[in-house]
C-alpha cells in the first residue's frame, strides 16, 4: 500500500464520534455493538443512535446498559436495547445468533479484555484474551453472516489496538501451552488476530456486500485497564491522588474521541466500499514492520493474507470440532 492510495479524511485525531457522523442519517439501520455498555463502546452507541440507528448493545450484563437504553426509549428512529452476550462463552454466542432475526447493517466488534495477569483458558482450551477478543467475535460474525448479507450493504468494524504492532499470532503455541505466559504478548497477539479477522472477512465476503475494517481507537482511560496494577498505570502516566481523582496525560483521548474512528468505519459515507484495511485517528494507517519501535501504523504481520487465512481456518476448525 503506497502513501498515495491510503484513505484520508478531514477529521483530526481529536474529532469526536459525533463530529464524524454529523449529517449522516442512519434511520432504518440495525447495528450491534459488543461491549457497548461502557467506555468507547457506550459513546459509539450514543453516536449511532443519535443518527437514527436501531442499536443493540451486546454485553455480559445488560443491566449495565439501563441508563443508556433509557436515553433512547423510542418509538421511532434512534433506539437502544441491551442483550446478553459473553464472547468467551461460545454457547452464549450461539444463543445470541439464534435469537437474532432480520438484517444487520453494521456489526461493531468493540468488546475486549486486556493484559490478564495470569493465563486463563476457555473450555475449548483457548487463552482467554485470544478467545474473547478474537474467537468470540469470529463466531459472532460468522453466525450473523446471512443477516449481514441480507442488509445489502453491511459493515463489520473490529476494534484492535496499537498493541498489534508488538506481536503476531504464534501459530505454534497461540495459547501459551509451552512458552511462558506474558500478559502483554497475549494481548498483542489477540489484537493482531482482530486485524486479521477484518482481513479474512474482506477476502471472503466482499461478493456478499459485506466490508470489514479494523482500527486502533487511541489511548483512553476506560474499564479496559481494570486488570492493570497501580505501578503499570503510573508507568503510562496515569496517577490517582488520595481523594481518588485520576489524572491522565494530555495525549489520552476522551471516550467520545476514542469512538470516532469506530463510528467513521461503521457509518460514514467516506469509507463506503473500503474493506480489509486498518485505521487510526480517523485516517487509514501505513503498513510498517512490526516490533518494539513503531508507535503508529499497522504491522505487516497484522494484514498478512496468509496469516488471515490460517487463523480463519484454525477458528473454523475449533468451532467444527466443538460441535462434533
Amino acid at each position: 500500500m503506497t502513501e498515495s492510495t491510503r484513505l484520508t479524511t478531514q477529521f483530526s485525531a481529536r474529532a469526536t464520534a459525533q463530529d464524524v457522523i454529523d449529517g449522516v442519517d442512519l434511520t432504518g439501520r440495525r447495528m450491534i455493538v459488543t461491549g457497548g455498555a461502557s467506555g468507547i463502546g457506550l459513546e459509539t452507541v450514543r453516536a449511532l443512535a443519535r443518527a437514527g440507528a436501531e442499536v443493540t448493545v451486546a454485553t455480559r450484563d445488560p443491566a449495565r446498559a439501563d441508563d443508556l437504553v433509557a436515553e433512547f426509549p423510542g418509538p421511532g428512529p434512534g433506539t437502544v436495547r441491551a442483550v446478553a452476550l459473553d464472547l468467551a462463552d461460545l454457547d452464549s454466542v450461539d444463543a445470541f445468533v439464534a435469537a437474532w432475526t432480520g438484517p444487520v447493517h453494521a456489526l461493531i466488534a468493540n468488546a475486549g479484555i486486556m493484559a490478564l495477569p495470569h493465563r486463563e483458558l476457555t473450555p475449548e482450551g483457548w487463552e482467554l484474551q485470544l478467545a474473547t477478543n478474537y474467537l468470540g467475535h469470529f463466531a459472532l460474525a460468522r453466525g450473523l453472516h446471512d443477516n449481514l448479507r441480507s442488509a445489502g450493504s453491511a459493515r463489520v468494524v473490529v476494534v484492535s489496538s496499537g498493541a498489534q504492532l508488538r506481536a503476531g499470532v504464534d501459530f505454534d503455541d497461540p495459547h501459551f501451552a509451552r512458552r511462558p505466559y506474558d500478559p502483554w504478548t497475549a494481548y498483542s497477539q489477540s489484537k493482531t488476530a482482530d486485524v486479521l479477522l477484518a482481513v479474512g472477512i474482506a477476502r471472503r465476503w466482499a461478493a456478499d456486500g459485506i466490508t470489514a475494517n479494523a482500527l486502533a481507537p487511541g489511548v483512553i482511560r476506560t474499564n479496559l485497564q481494570r486488570h492493570l496494577g497501580e505501578d503499570t498505570l503510573r508507568s503510562f502516566g496515569v496517577t490517582t491522588d488520595e481523594a481518588g481523582n485520576v489524572t491522565v496525560p494530555e495525549h489520552y483521548k476522551a471516550p467520545a474521541q476514542g469512538a470516532a474512528t469506530t463510528v467513521l468505519l461503521a457509518a460514514s459515507p467516506l469509507v463506503e466500499g473500503v474493506t480489509g484495511r486498518y485505521f487510526e485517528d480517523n485516517q487509514e494507517s501505513e503498513v510498517v514492520p512490526g516490533g518494539p519501535d513503531p508507535m503508529t501504523g499497522v504491522a505487516e504481520h497484522s494484514v498478512d493474507p496468509d496469516a488471515a487465512d490460517r487463523l480463519w481456518e484454525y477458528a473454523e476448525h475449533t468451532l467444527a470440532t466443538r460441535r462434533a
